[in-house]
């Protein structure tokens, strides 16, 4: 029997998923959305949904204990400036877990992750200036 025992372990070490989930937190707060299985999607949006809420009380210890859960500076910045702000009305629920089909390779089961109310142009916004950049400097 599983009594008391909380969370899936997605076959992975616990050192995996910690560095796992660091950075599917860090692709969330960058684009807003991101696609992966279903079940890393249940078990990342509580996780997402309580790093929100540090953003919202915006103290300096919720900004470090959200730095160590997420281990990217930039990331832990937007979070505070924009979601922080963004939520503070909202009484939690602050991620969308929505079912996408079947992965083709797999039949692992695919769903979109996404933060409610989100900014539509912030998916893909930074890869699509680096590619711009690149552009760029290649005409240079």
């Amino acid at each position: 029997m599983r009594h008391q025992i909380a969370h899936r372990k997605l076959n992975k070490t616990a050192s995996h998923r910690k560095a796992m989930f660091a950075n599917m937190a860090a692709s969330l707060i960058e684009h807003e959305q991101i696609v992966t299985t279903l079940p890393k999607a249940k078990e990342m949006a509580p996780l997402m949904d309580k790093l929100v809420s540090l953003a919202k009380k915006g103290d300096l210890a919720s900004r470090r204990a959200a730095l160590s859960k997420v281990r990217n500076e930039t990331a832990v910045r937007k979070l505070f400036d924009v979601f922080g702000e963004r939520y503070k009305d909202r009484n939690g629920g602050y991620t969308r877990v929505l079912k996408a089909g079947f992965r083709p390779g797999d039949n692992a089961p695919i769903a979109v992750l996404e933060l409610v109310d989100r900014d539509e142009s912030a998916k893909g916004a930074a890869d699509k200036a680096r590619h711009a950049a690149e552009l760029e400097a290649a005409d240079n």
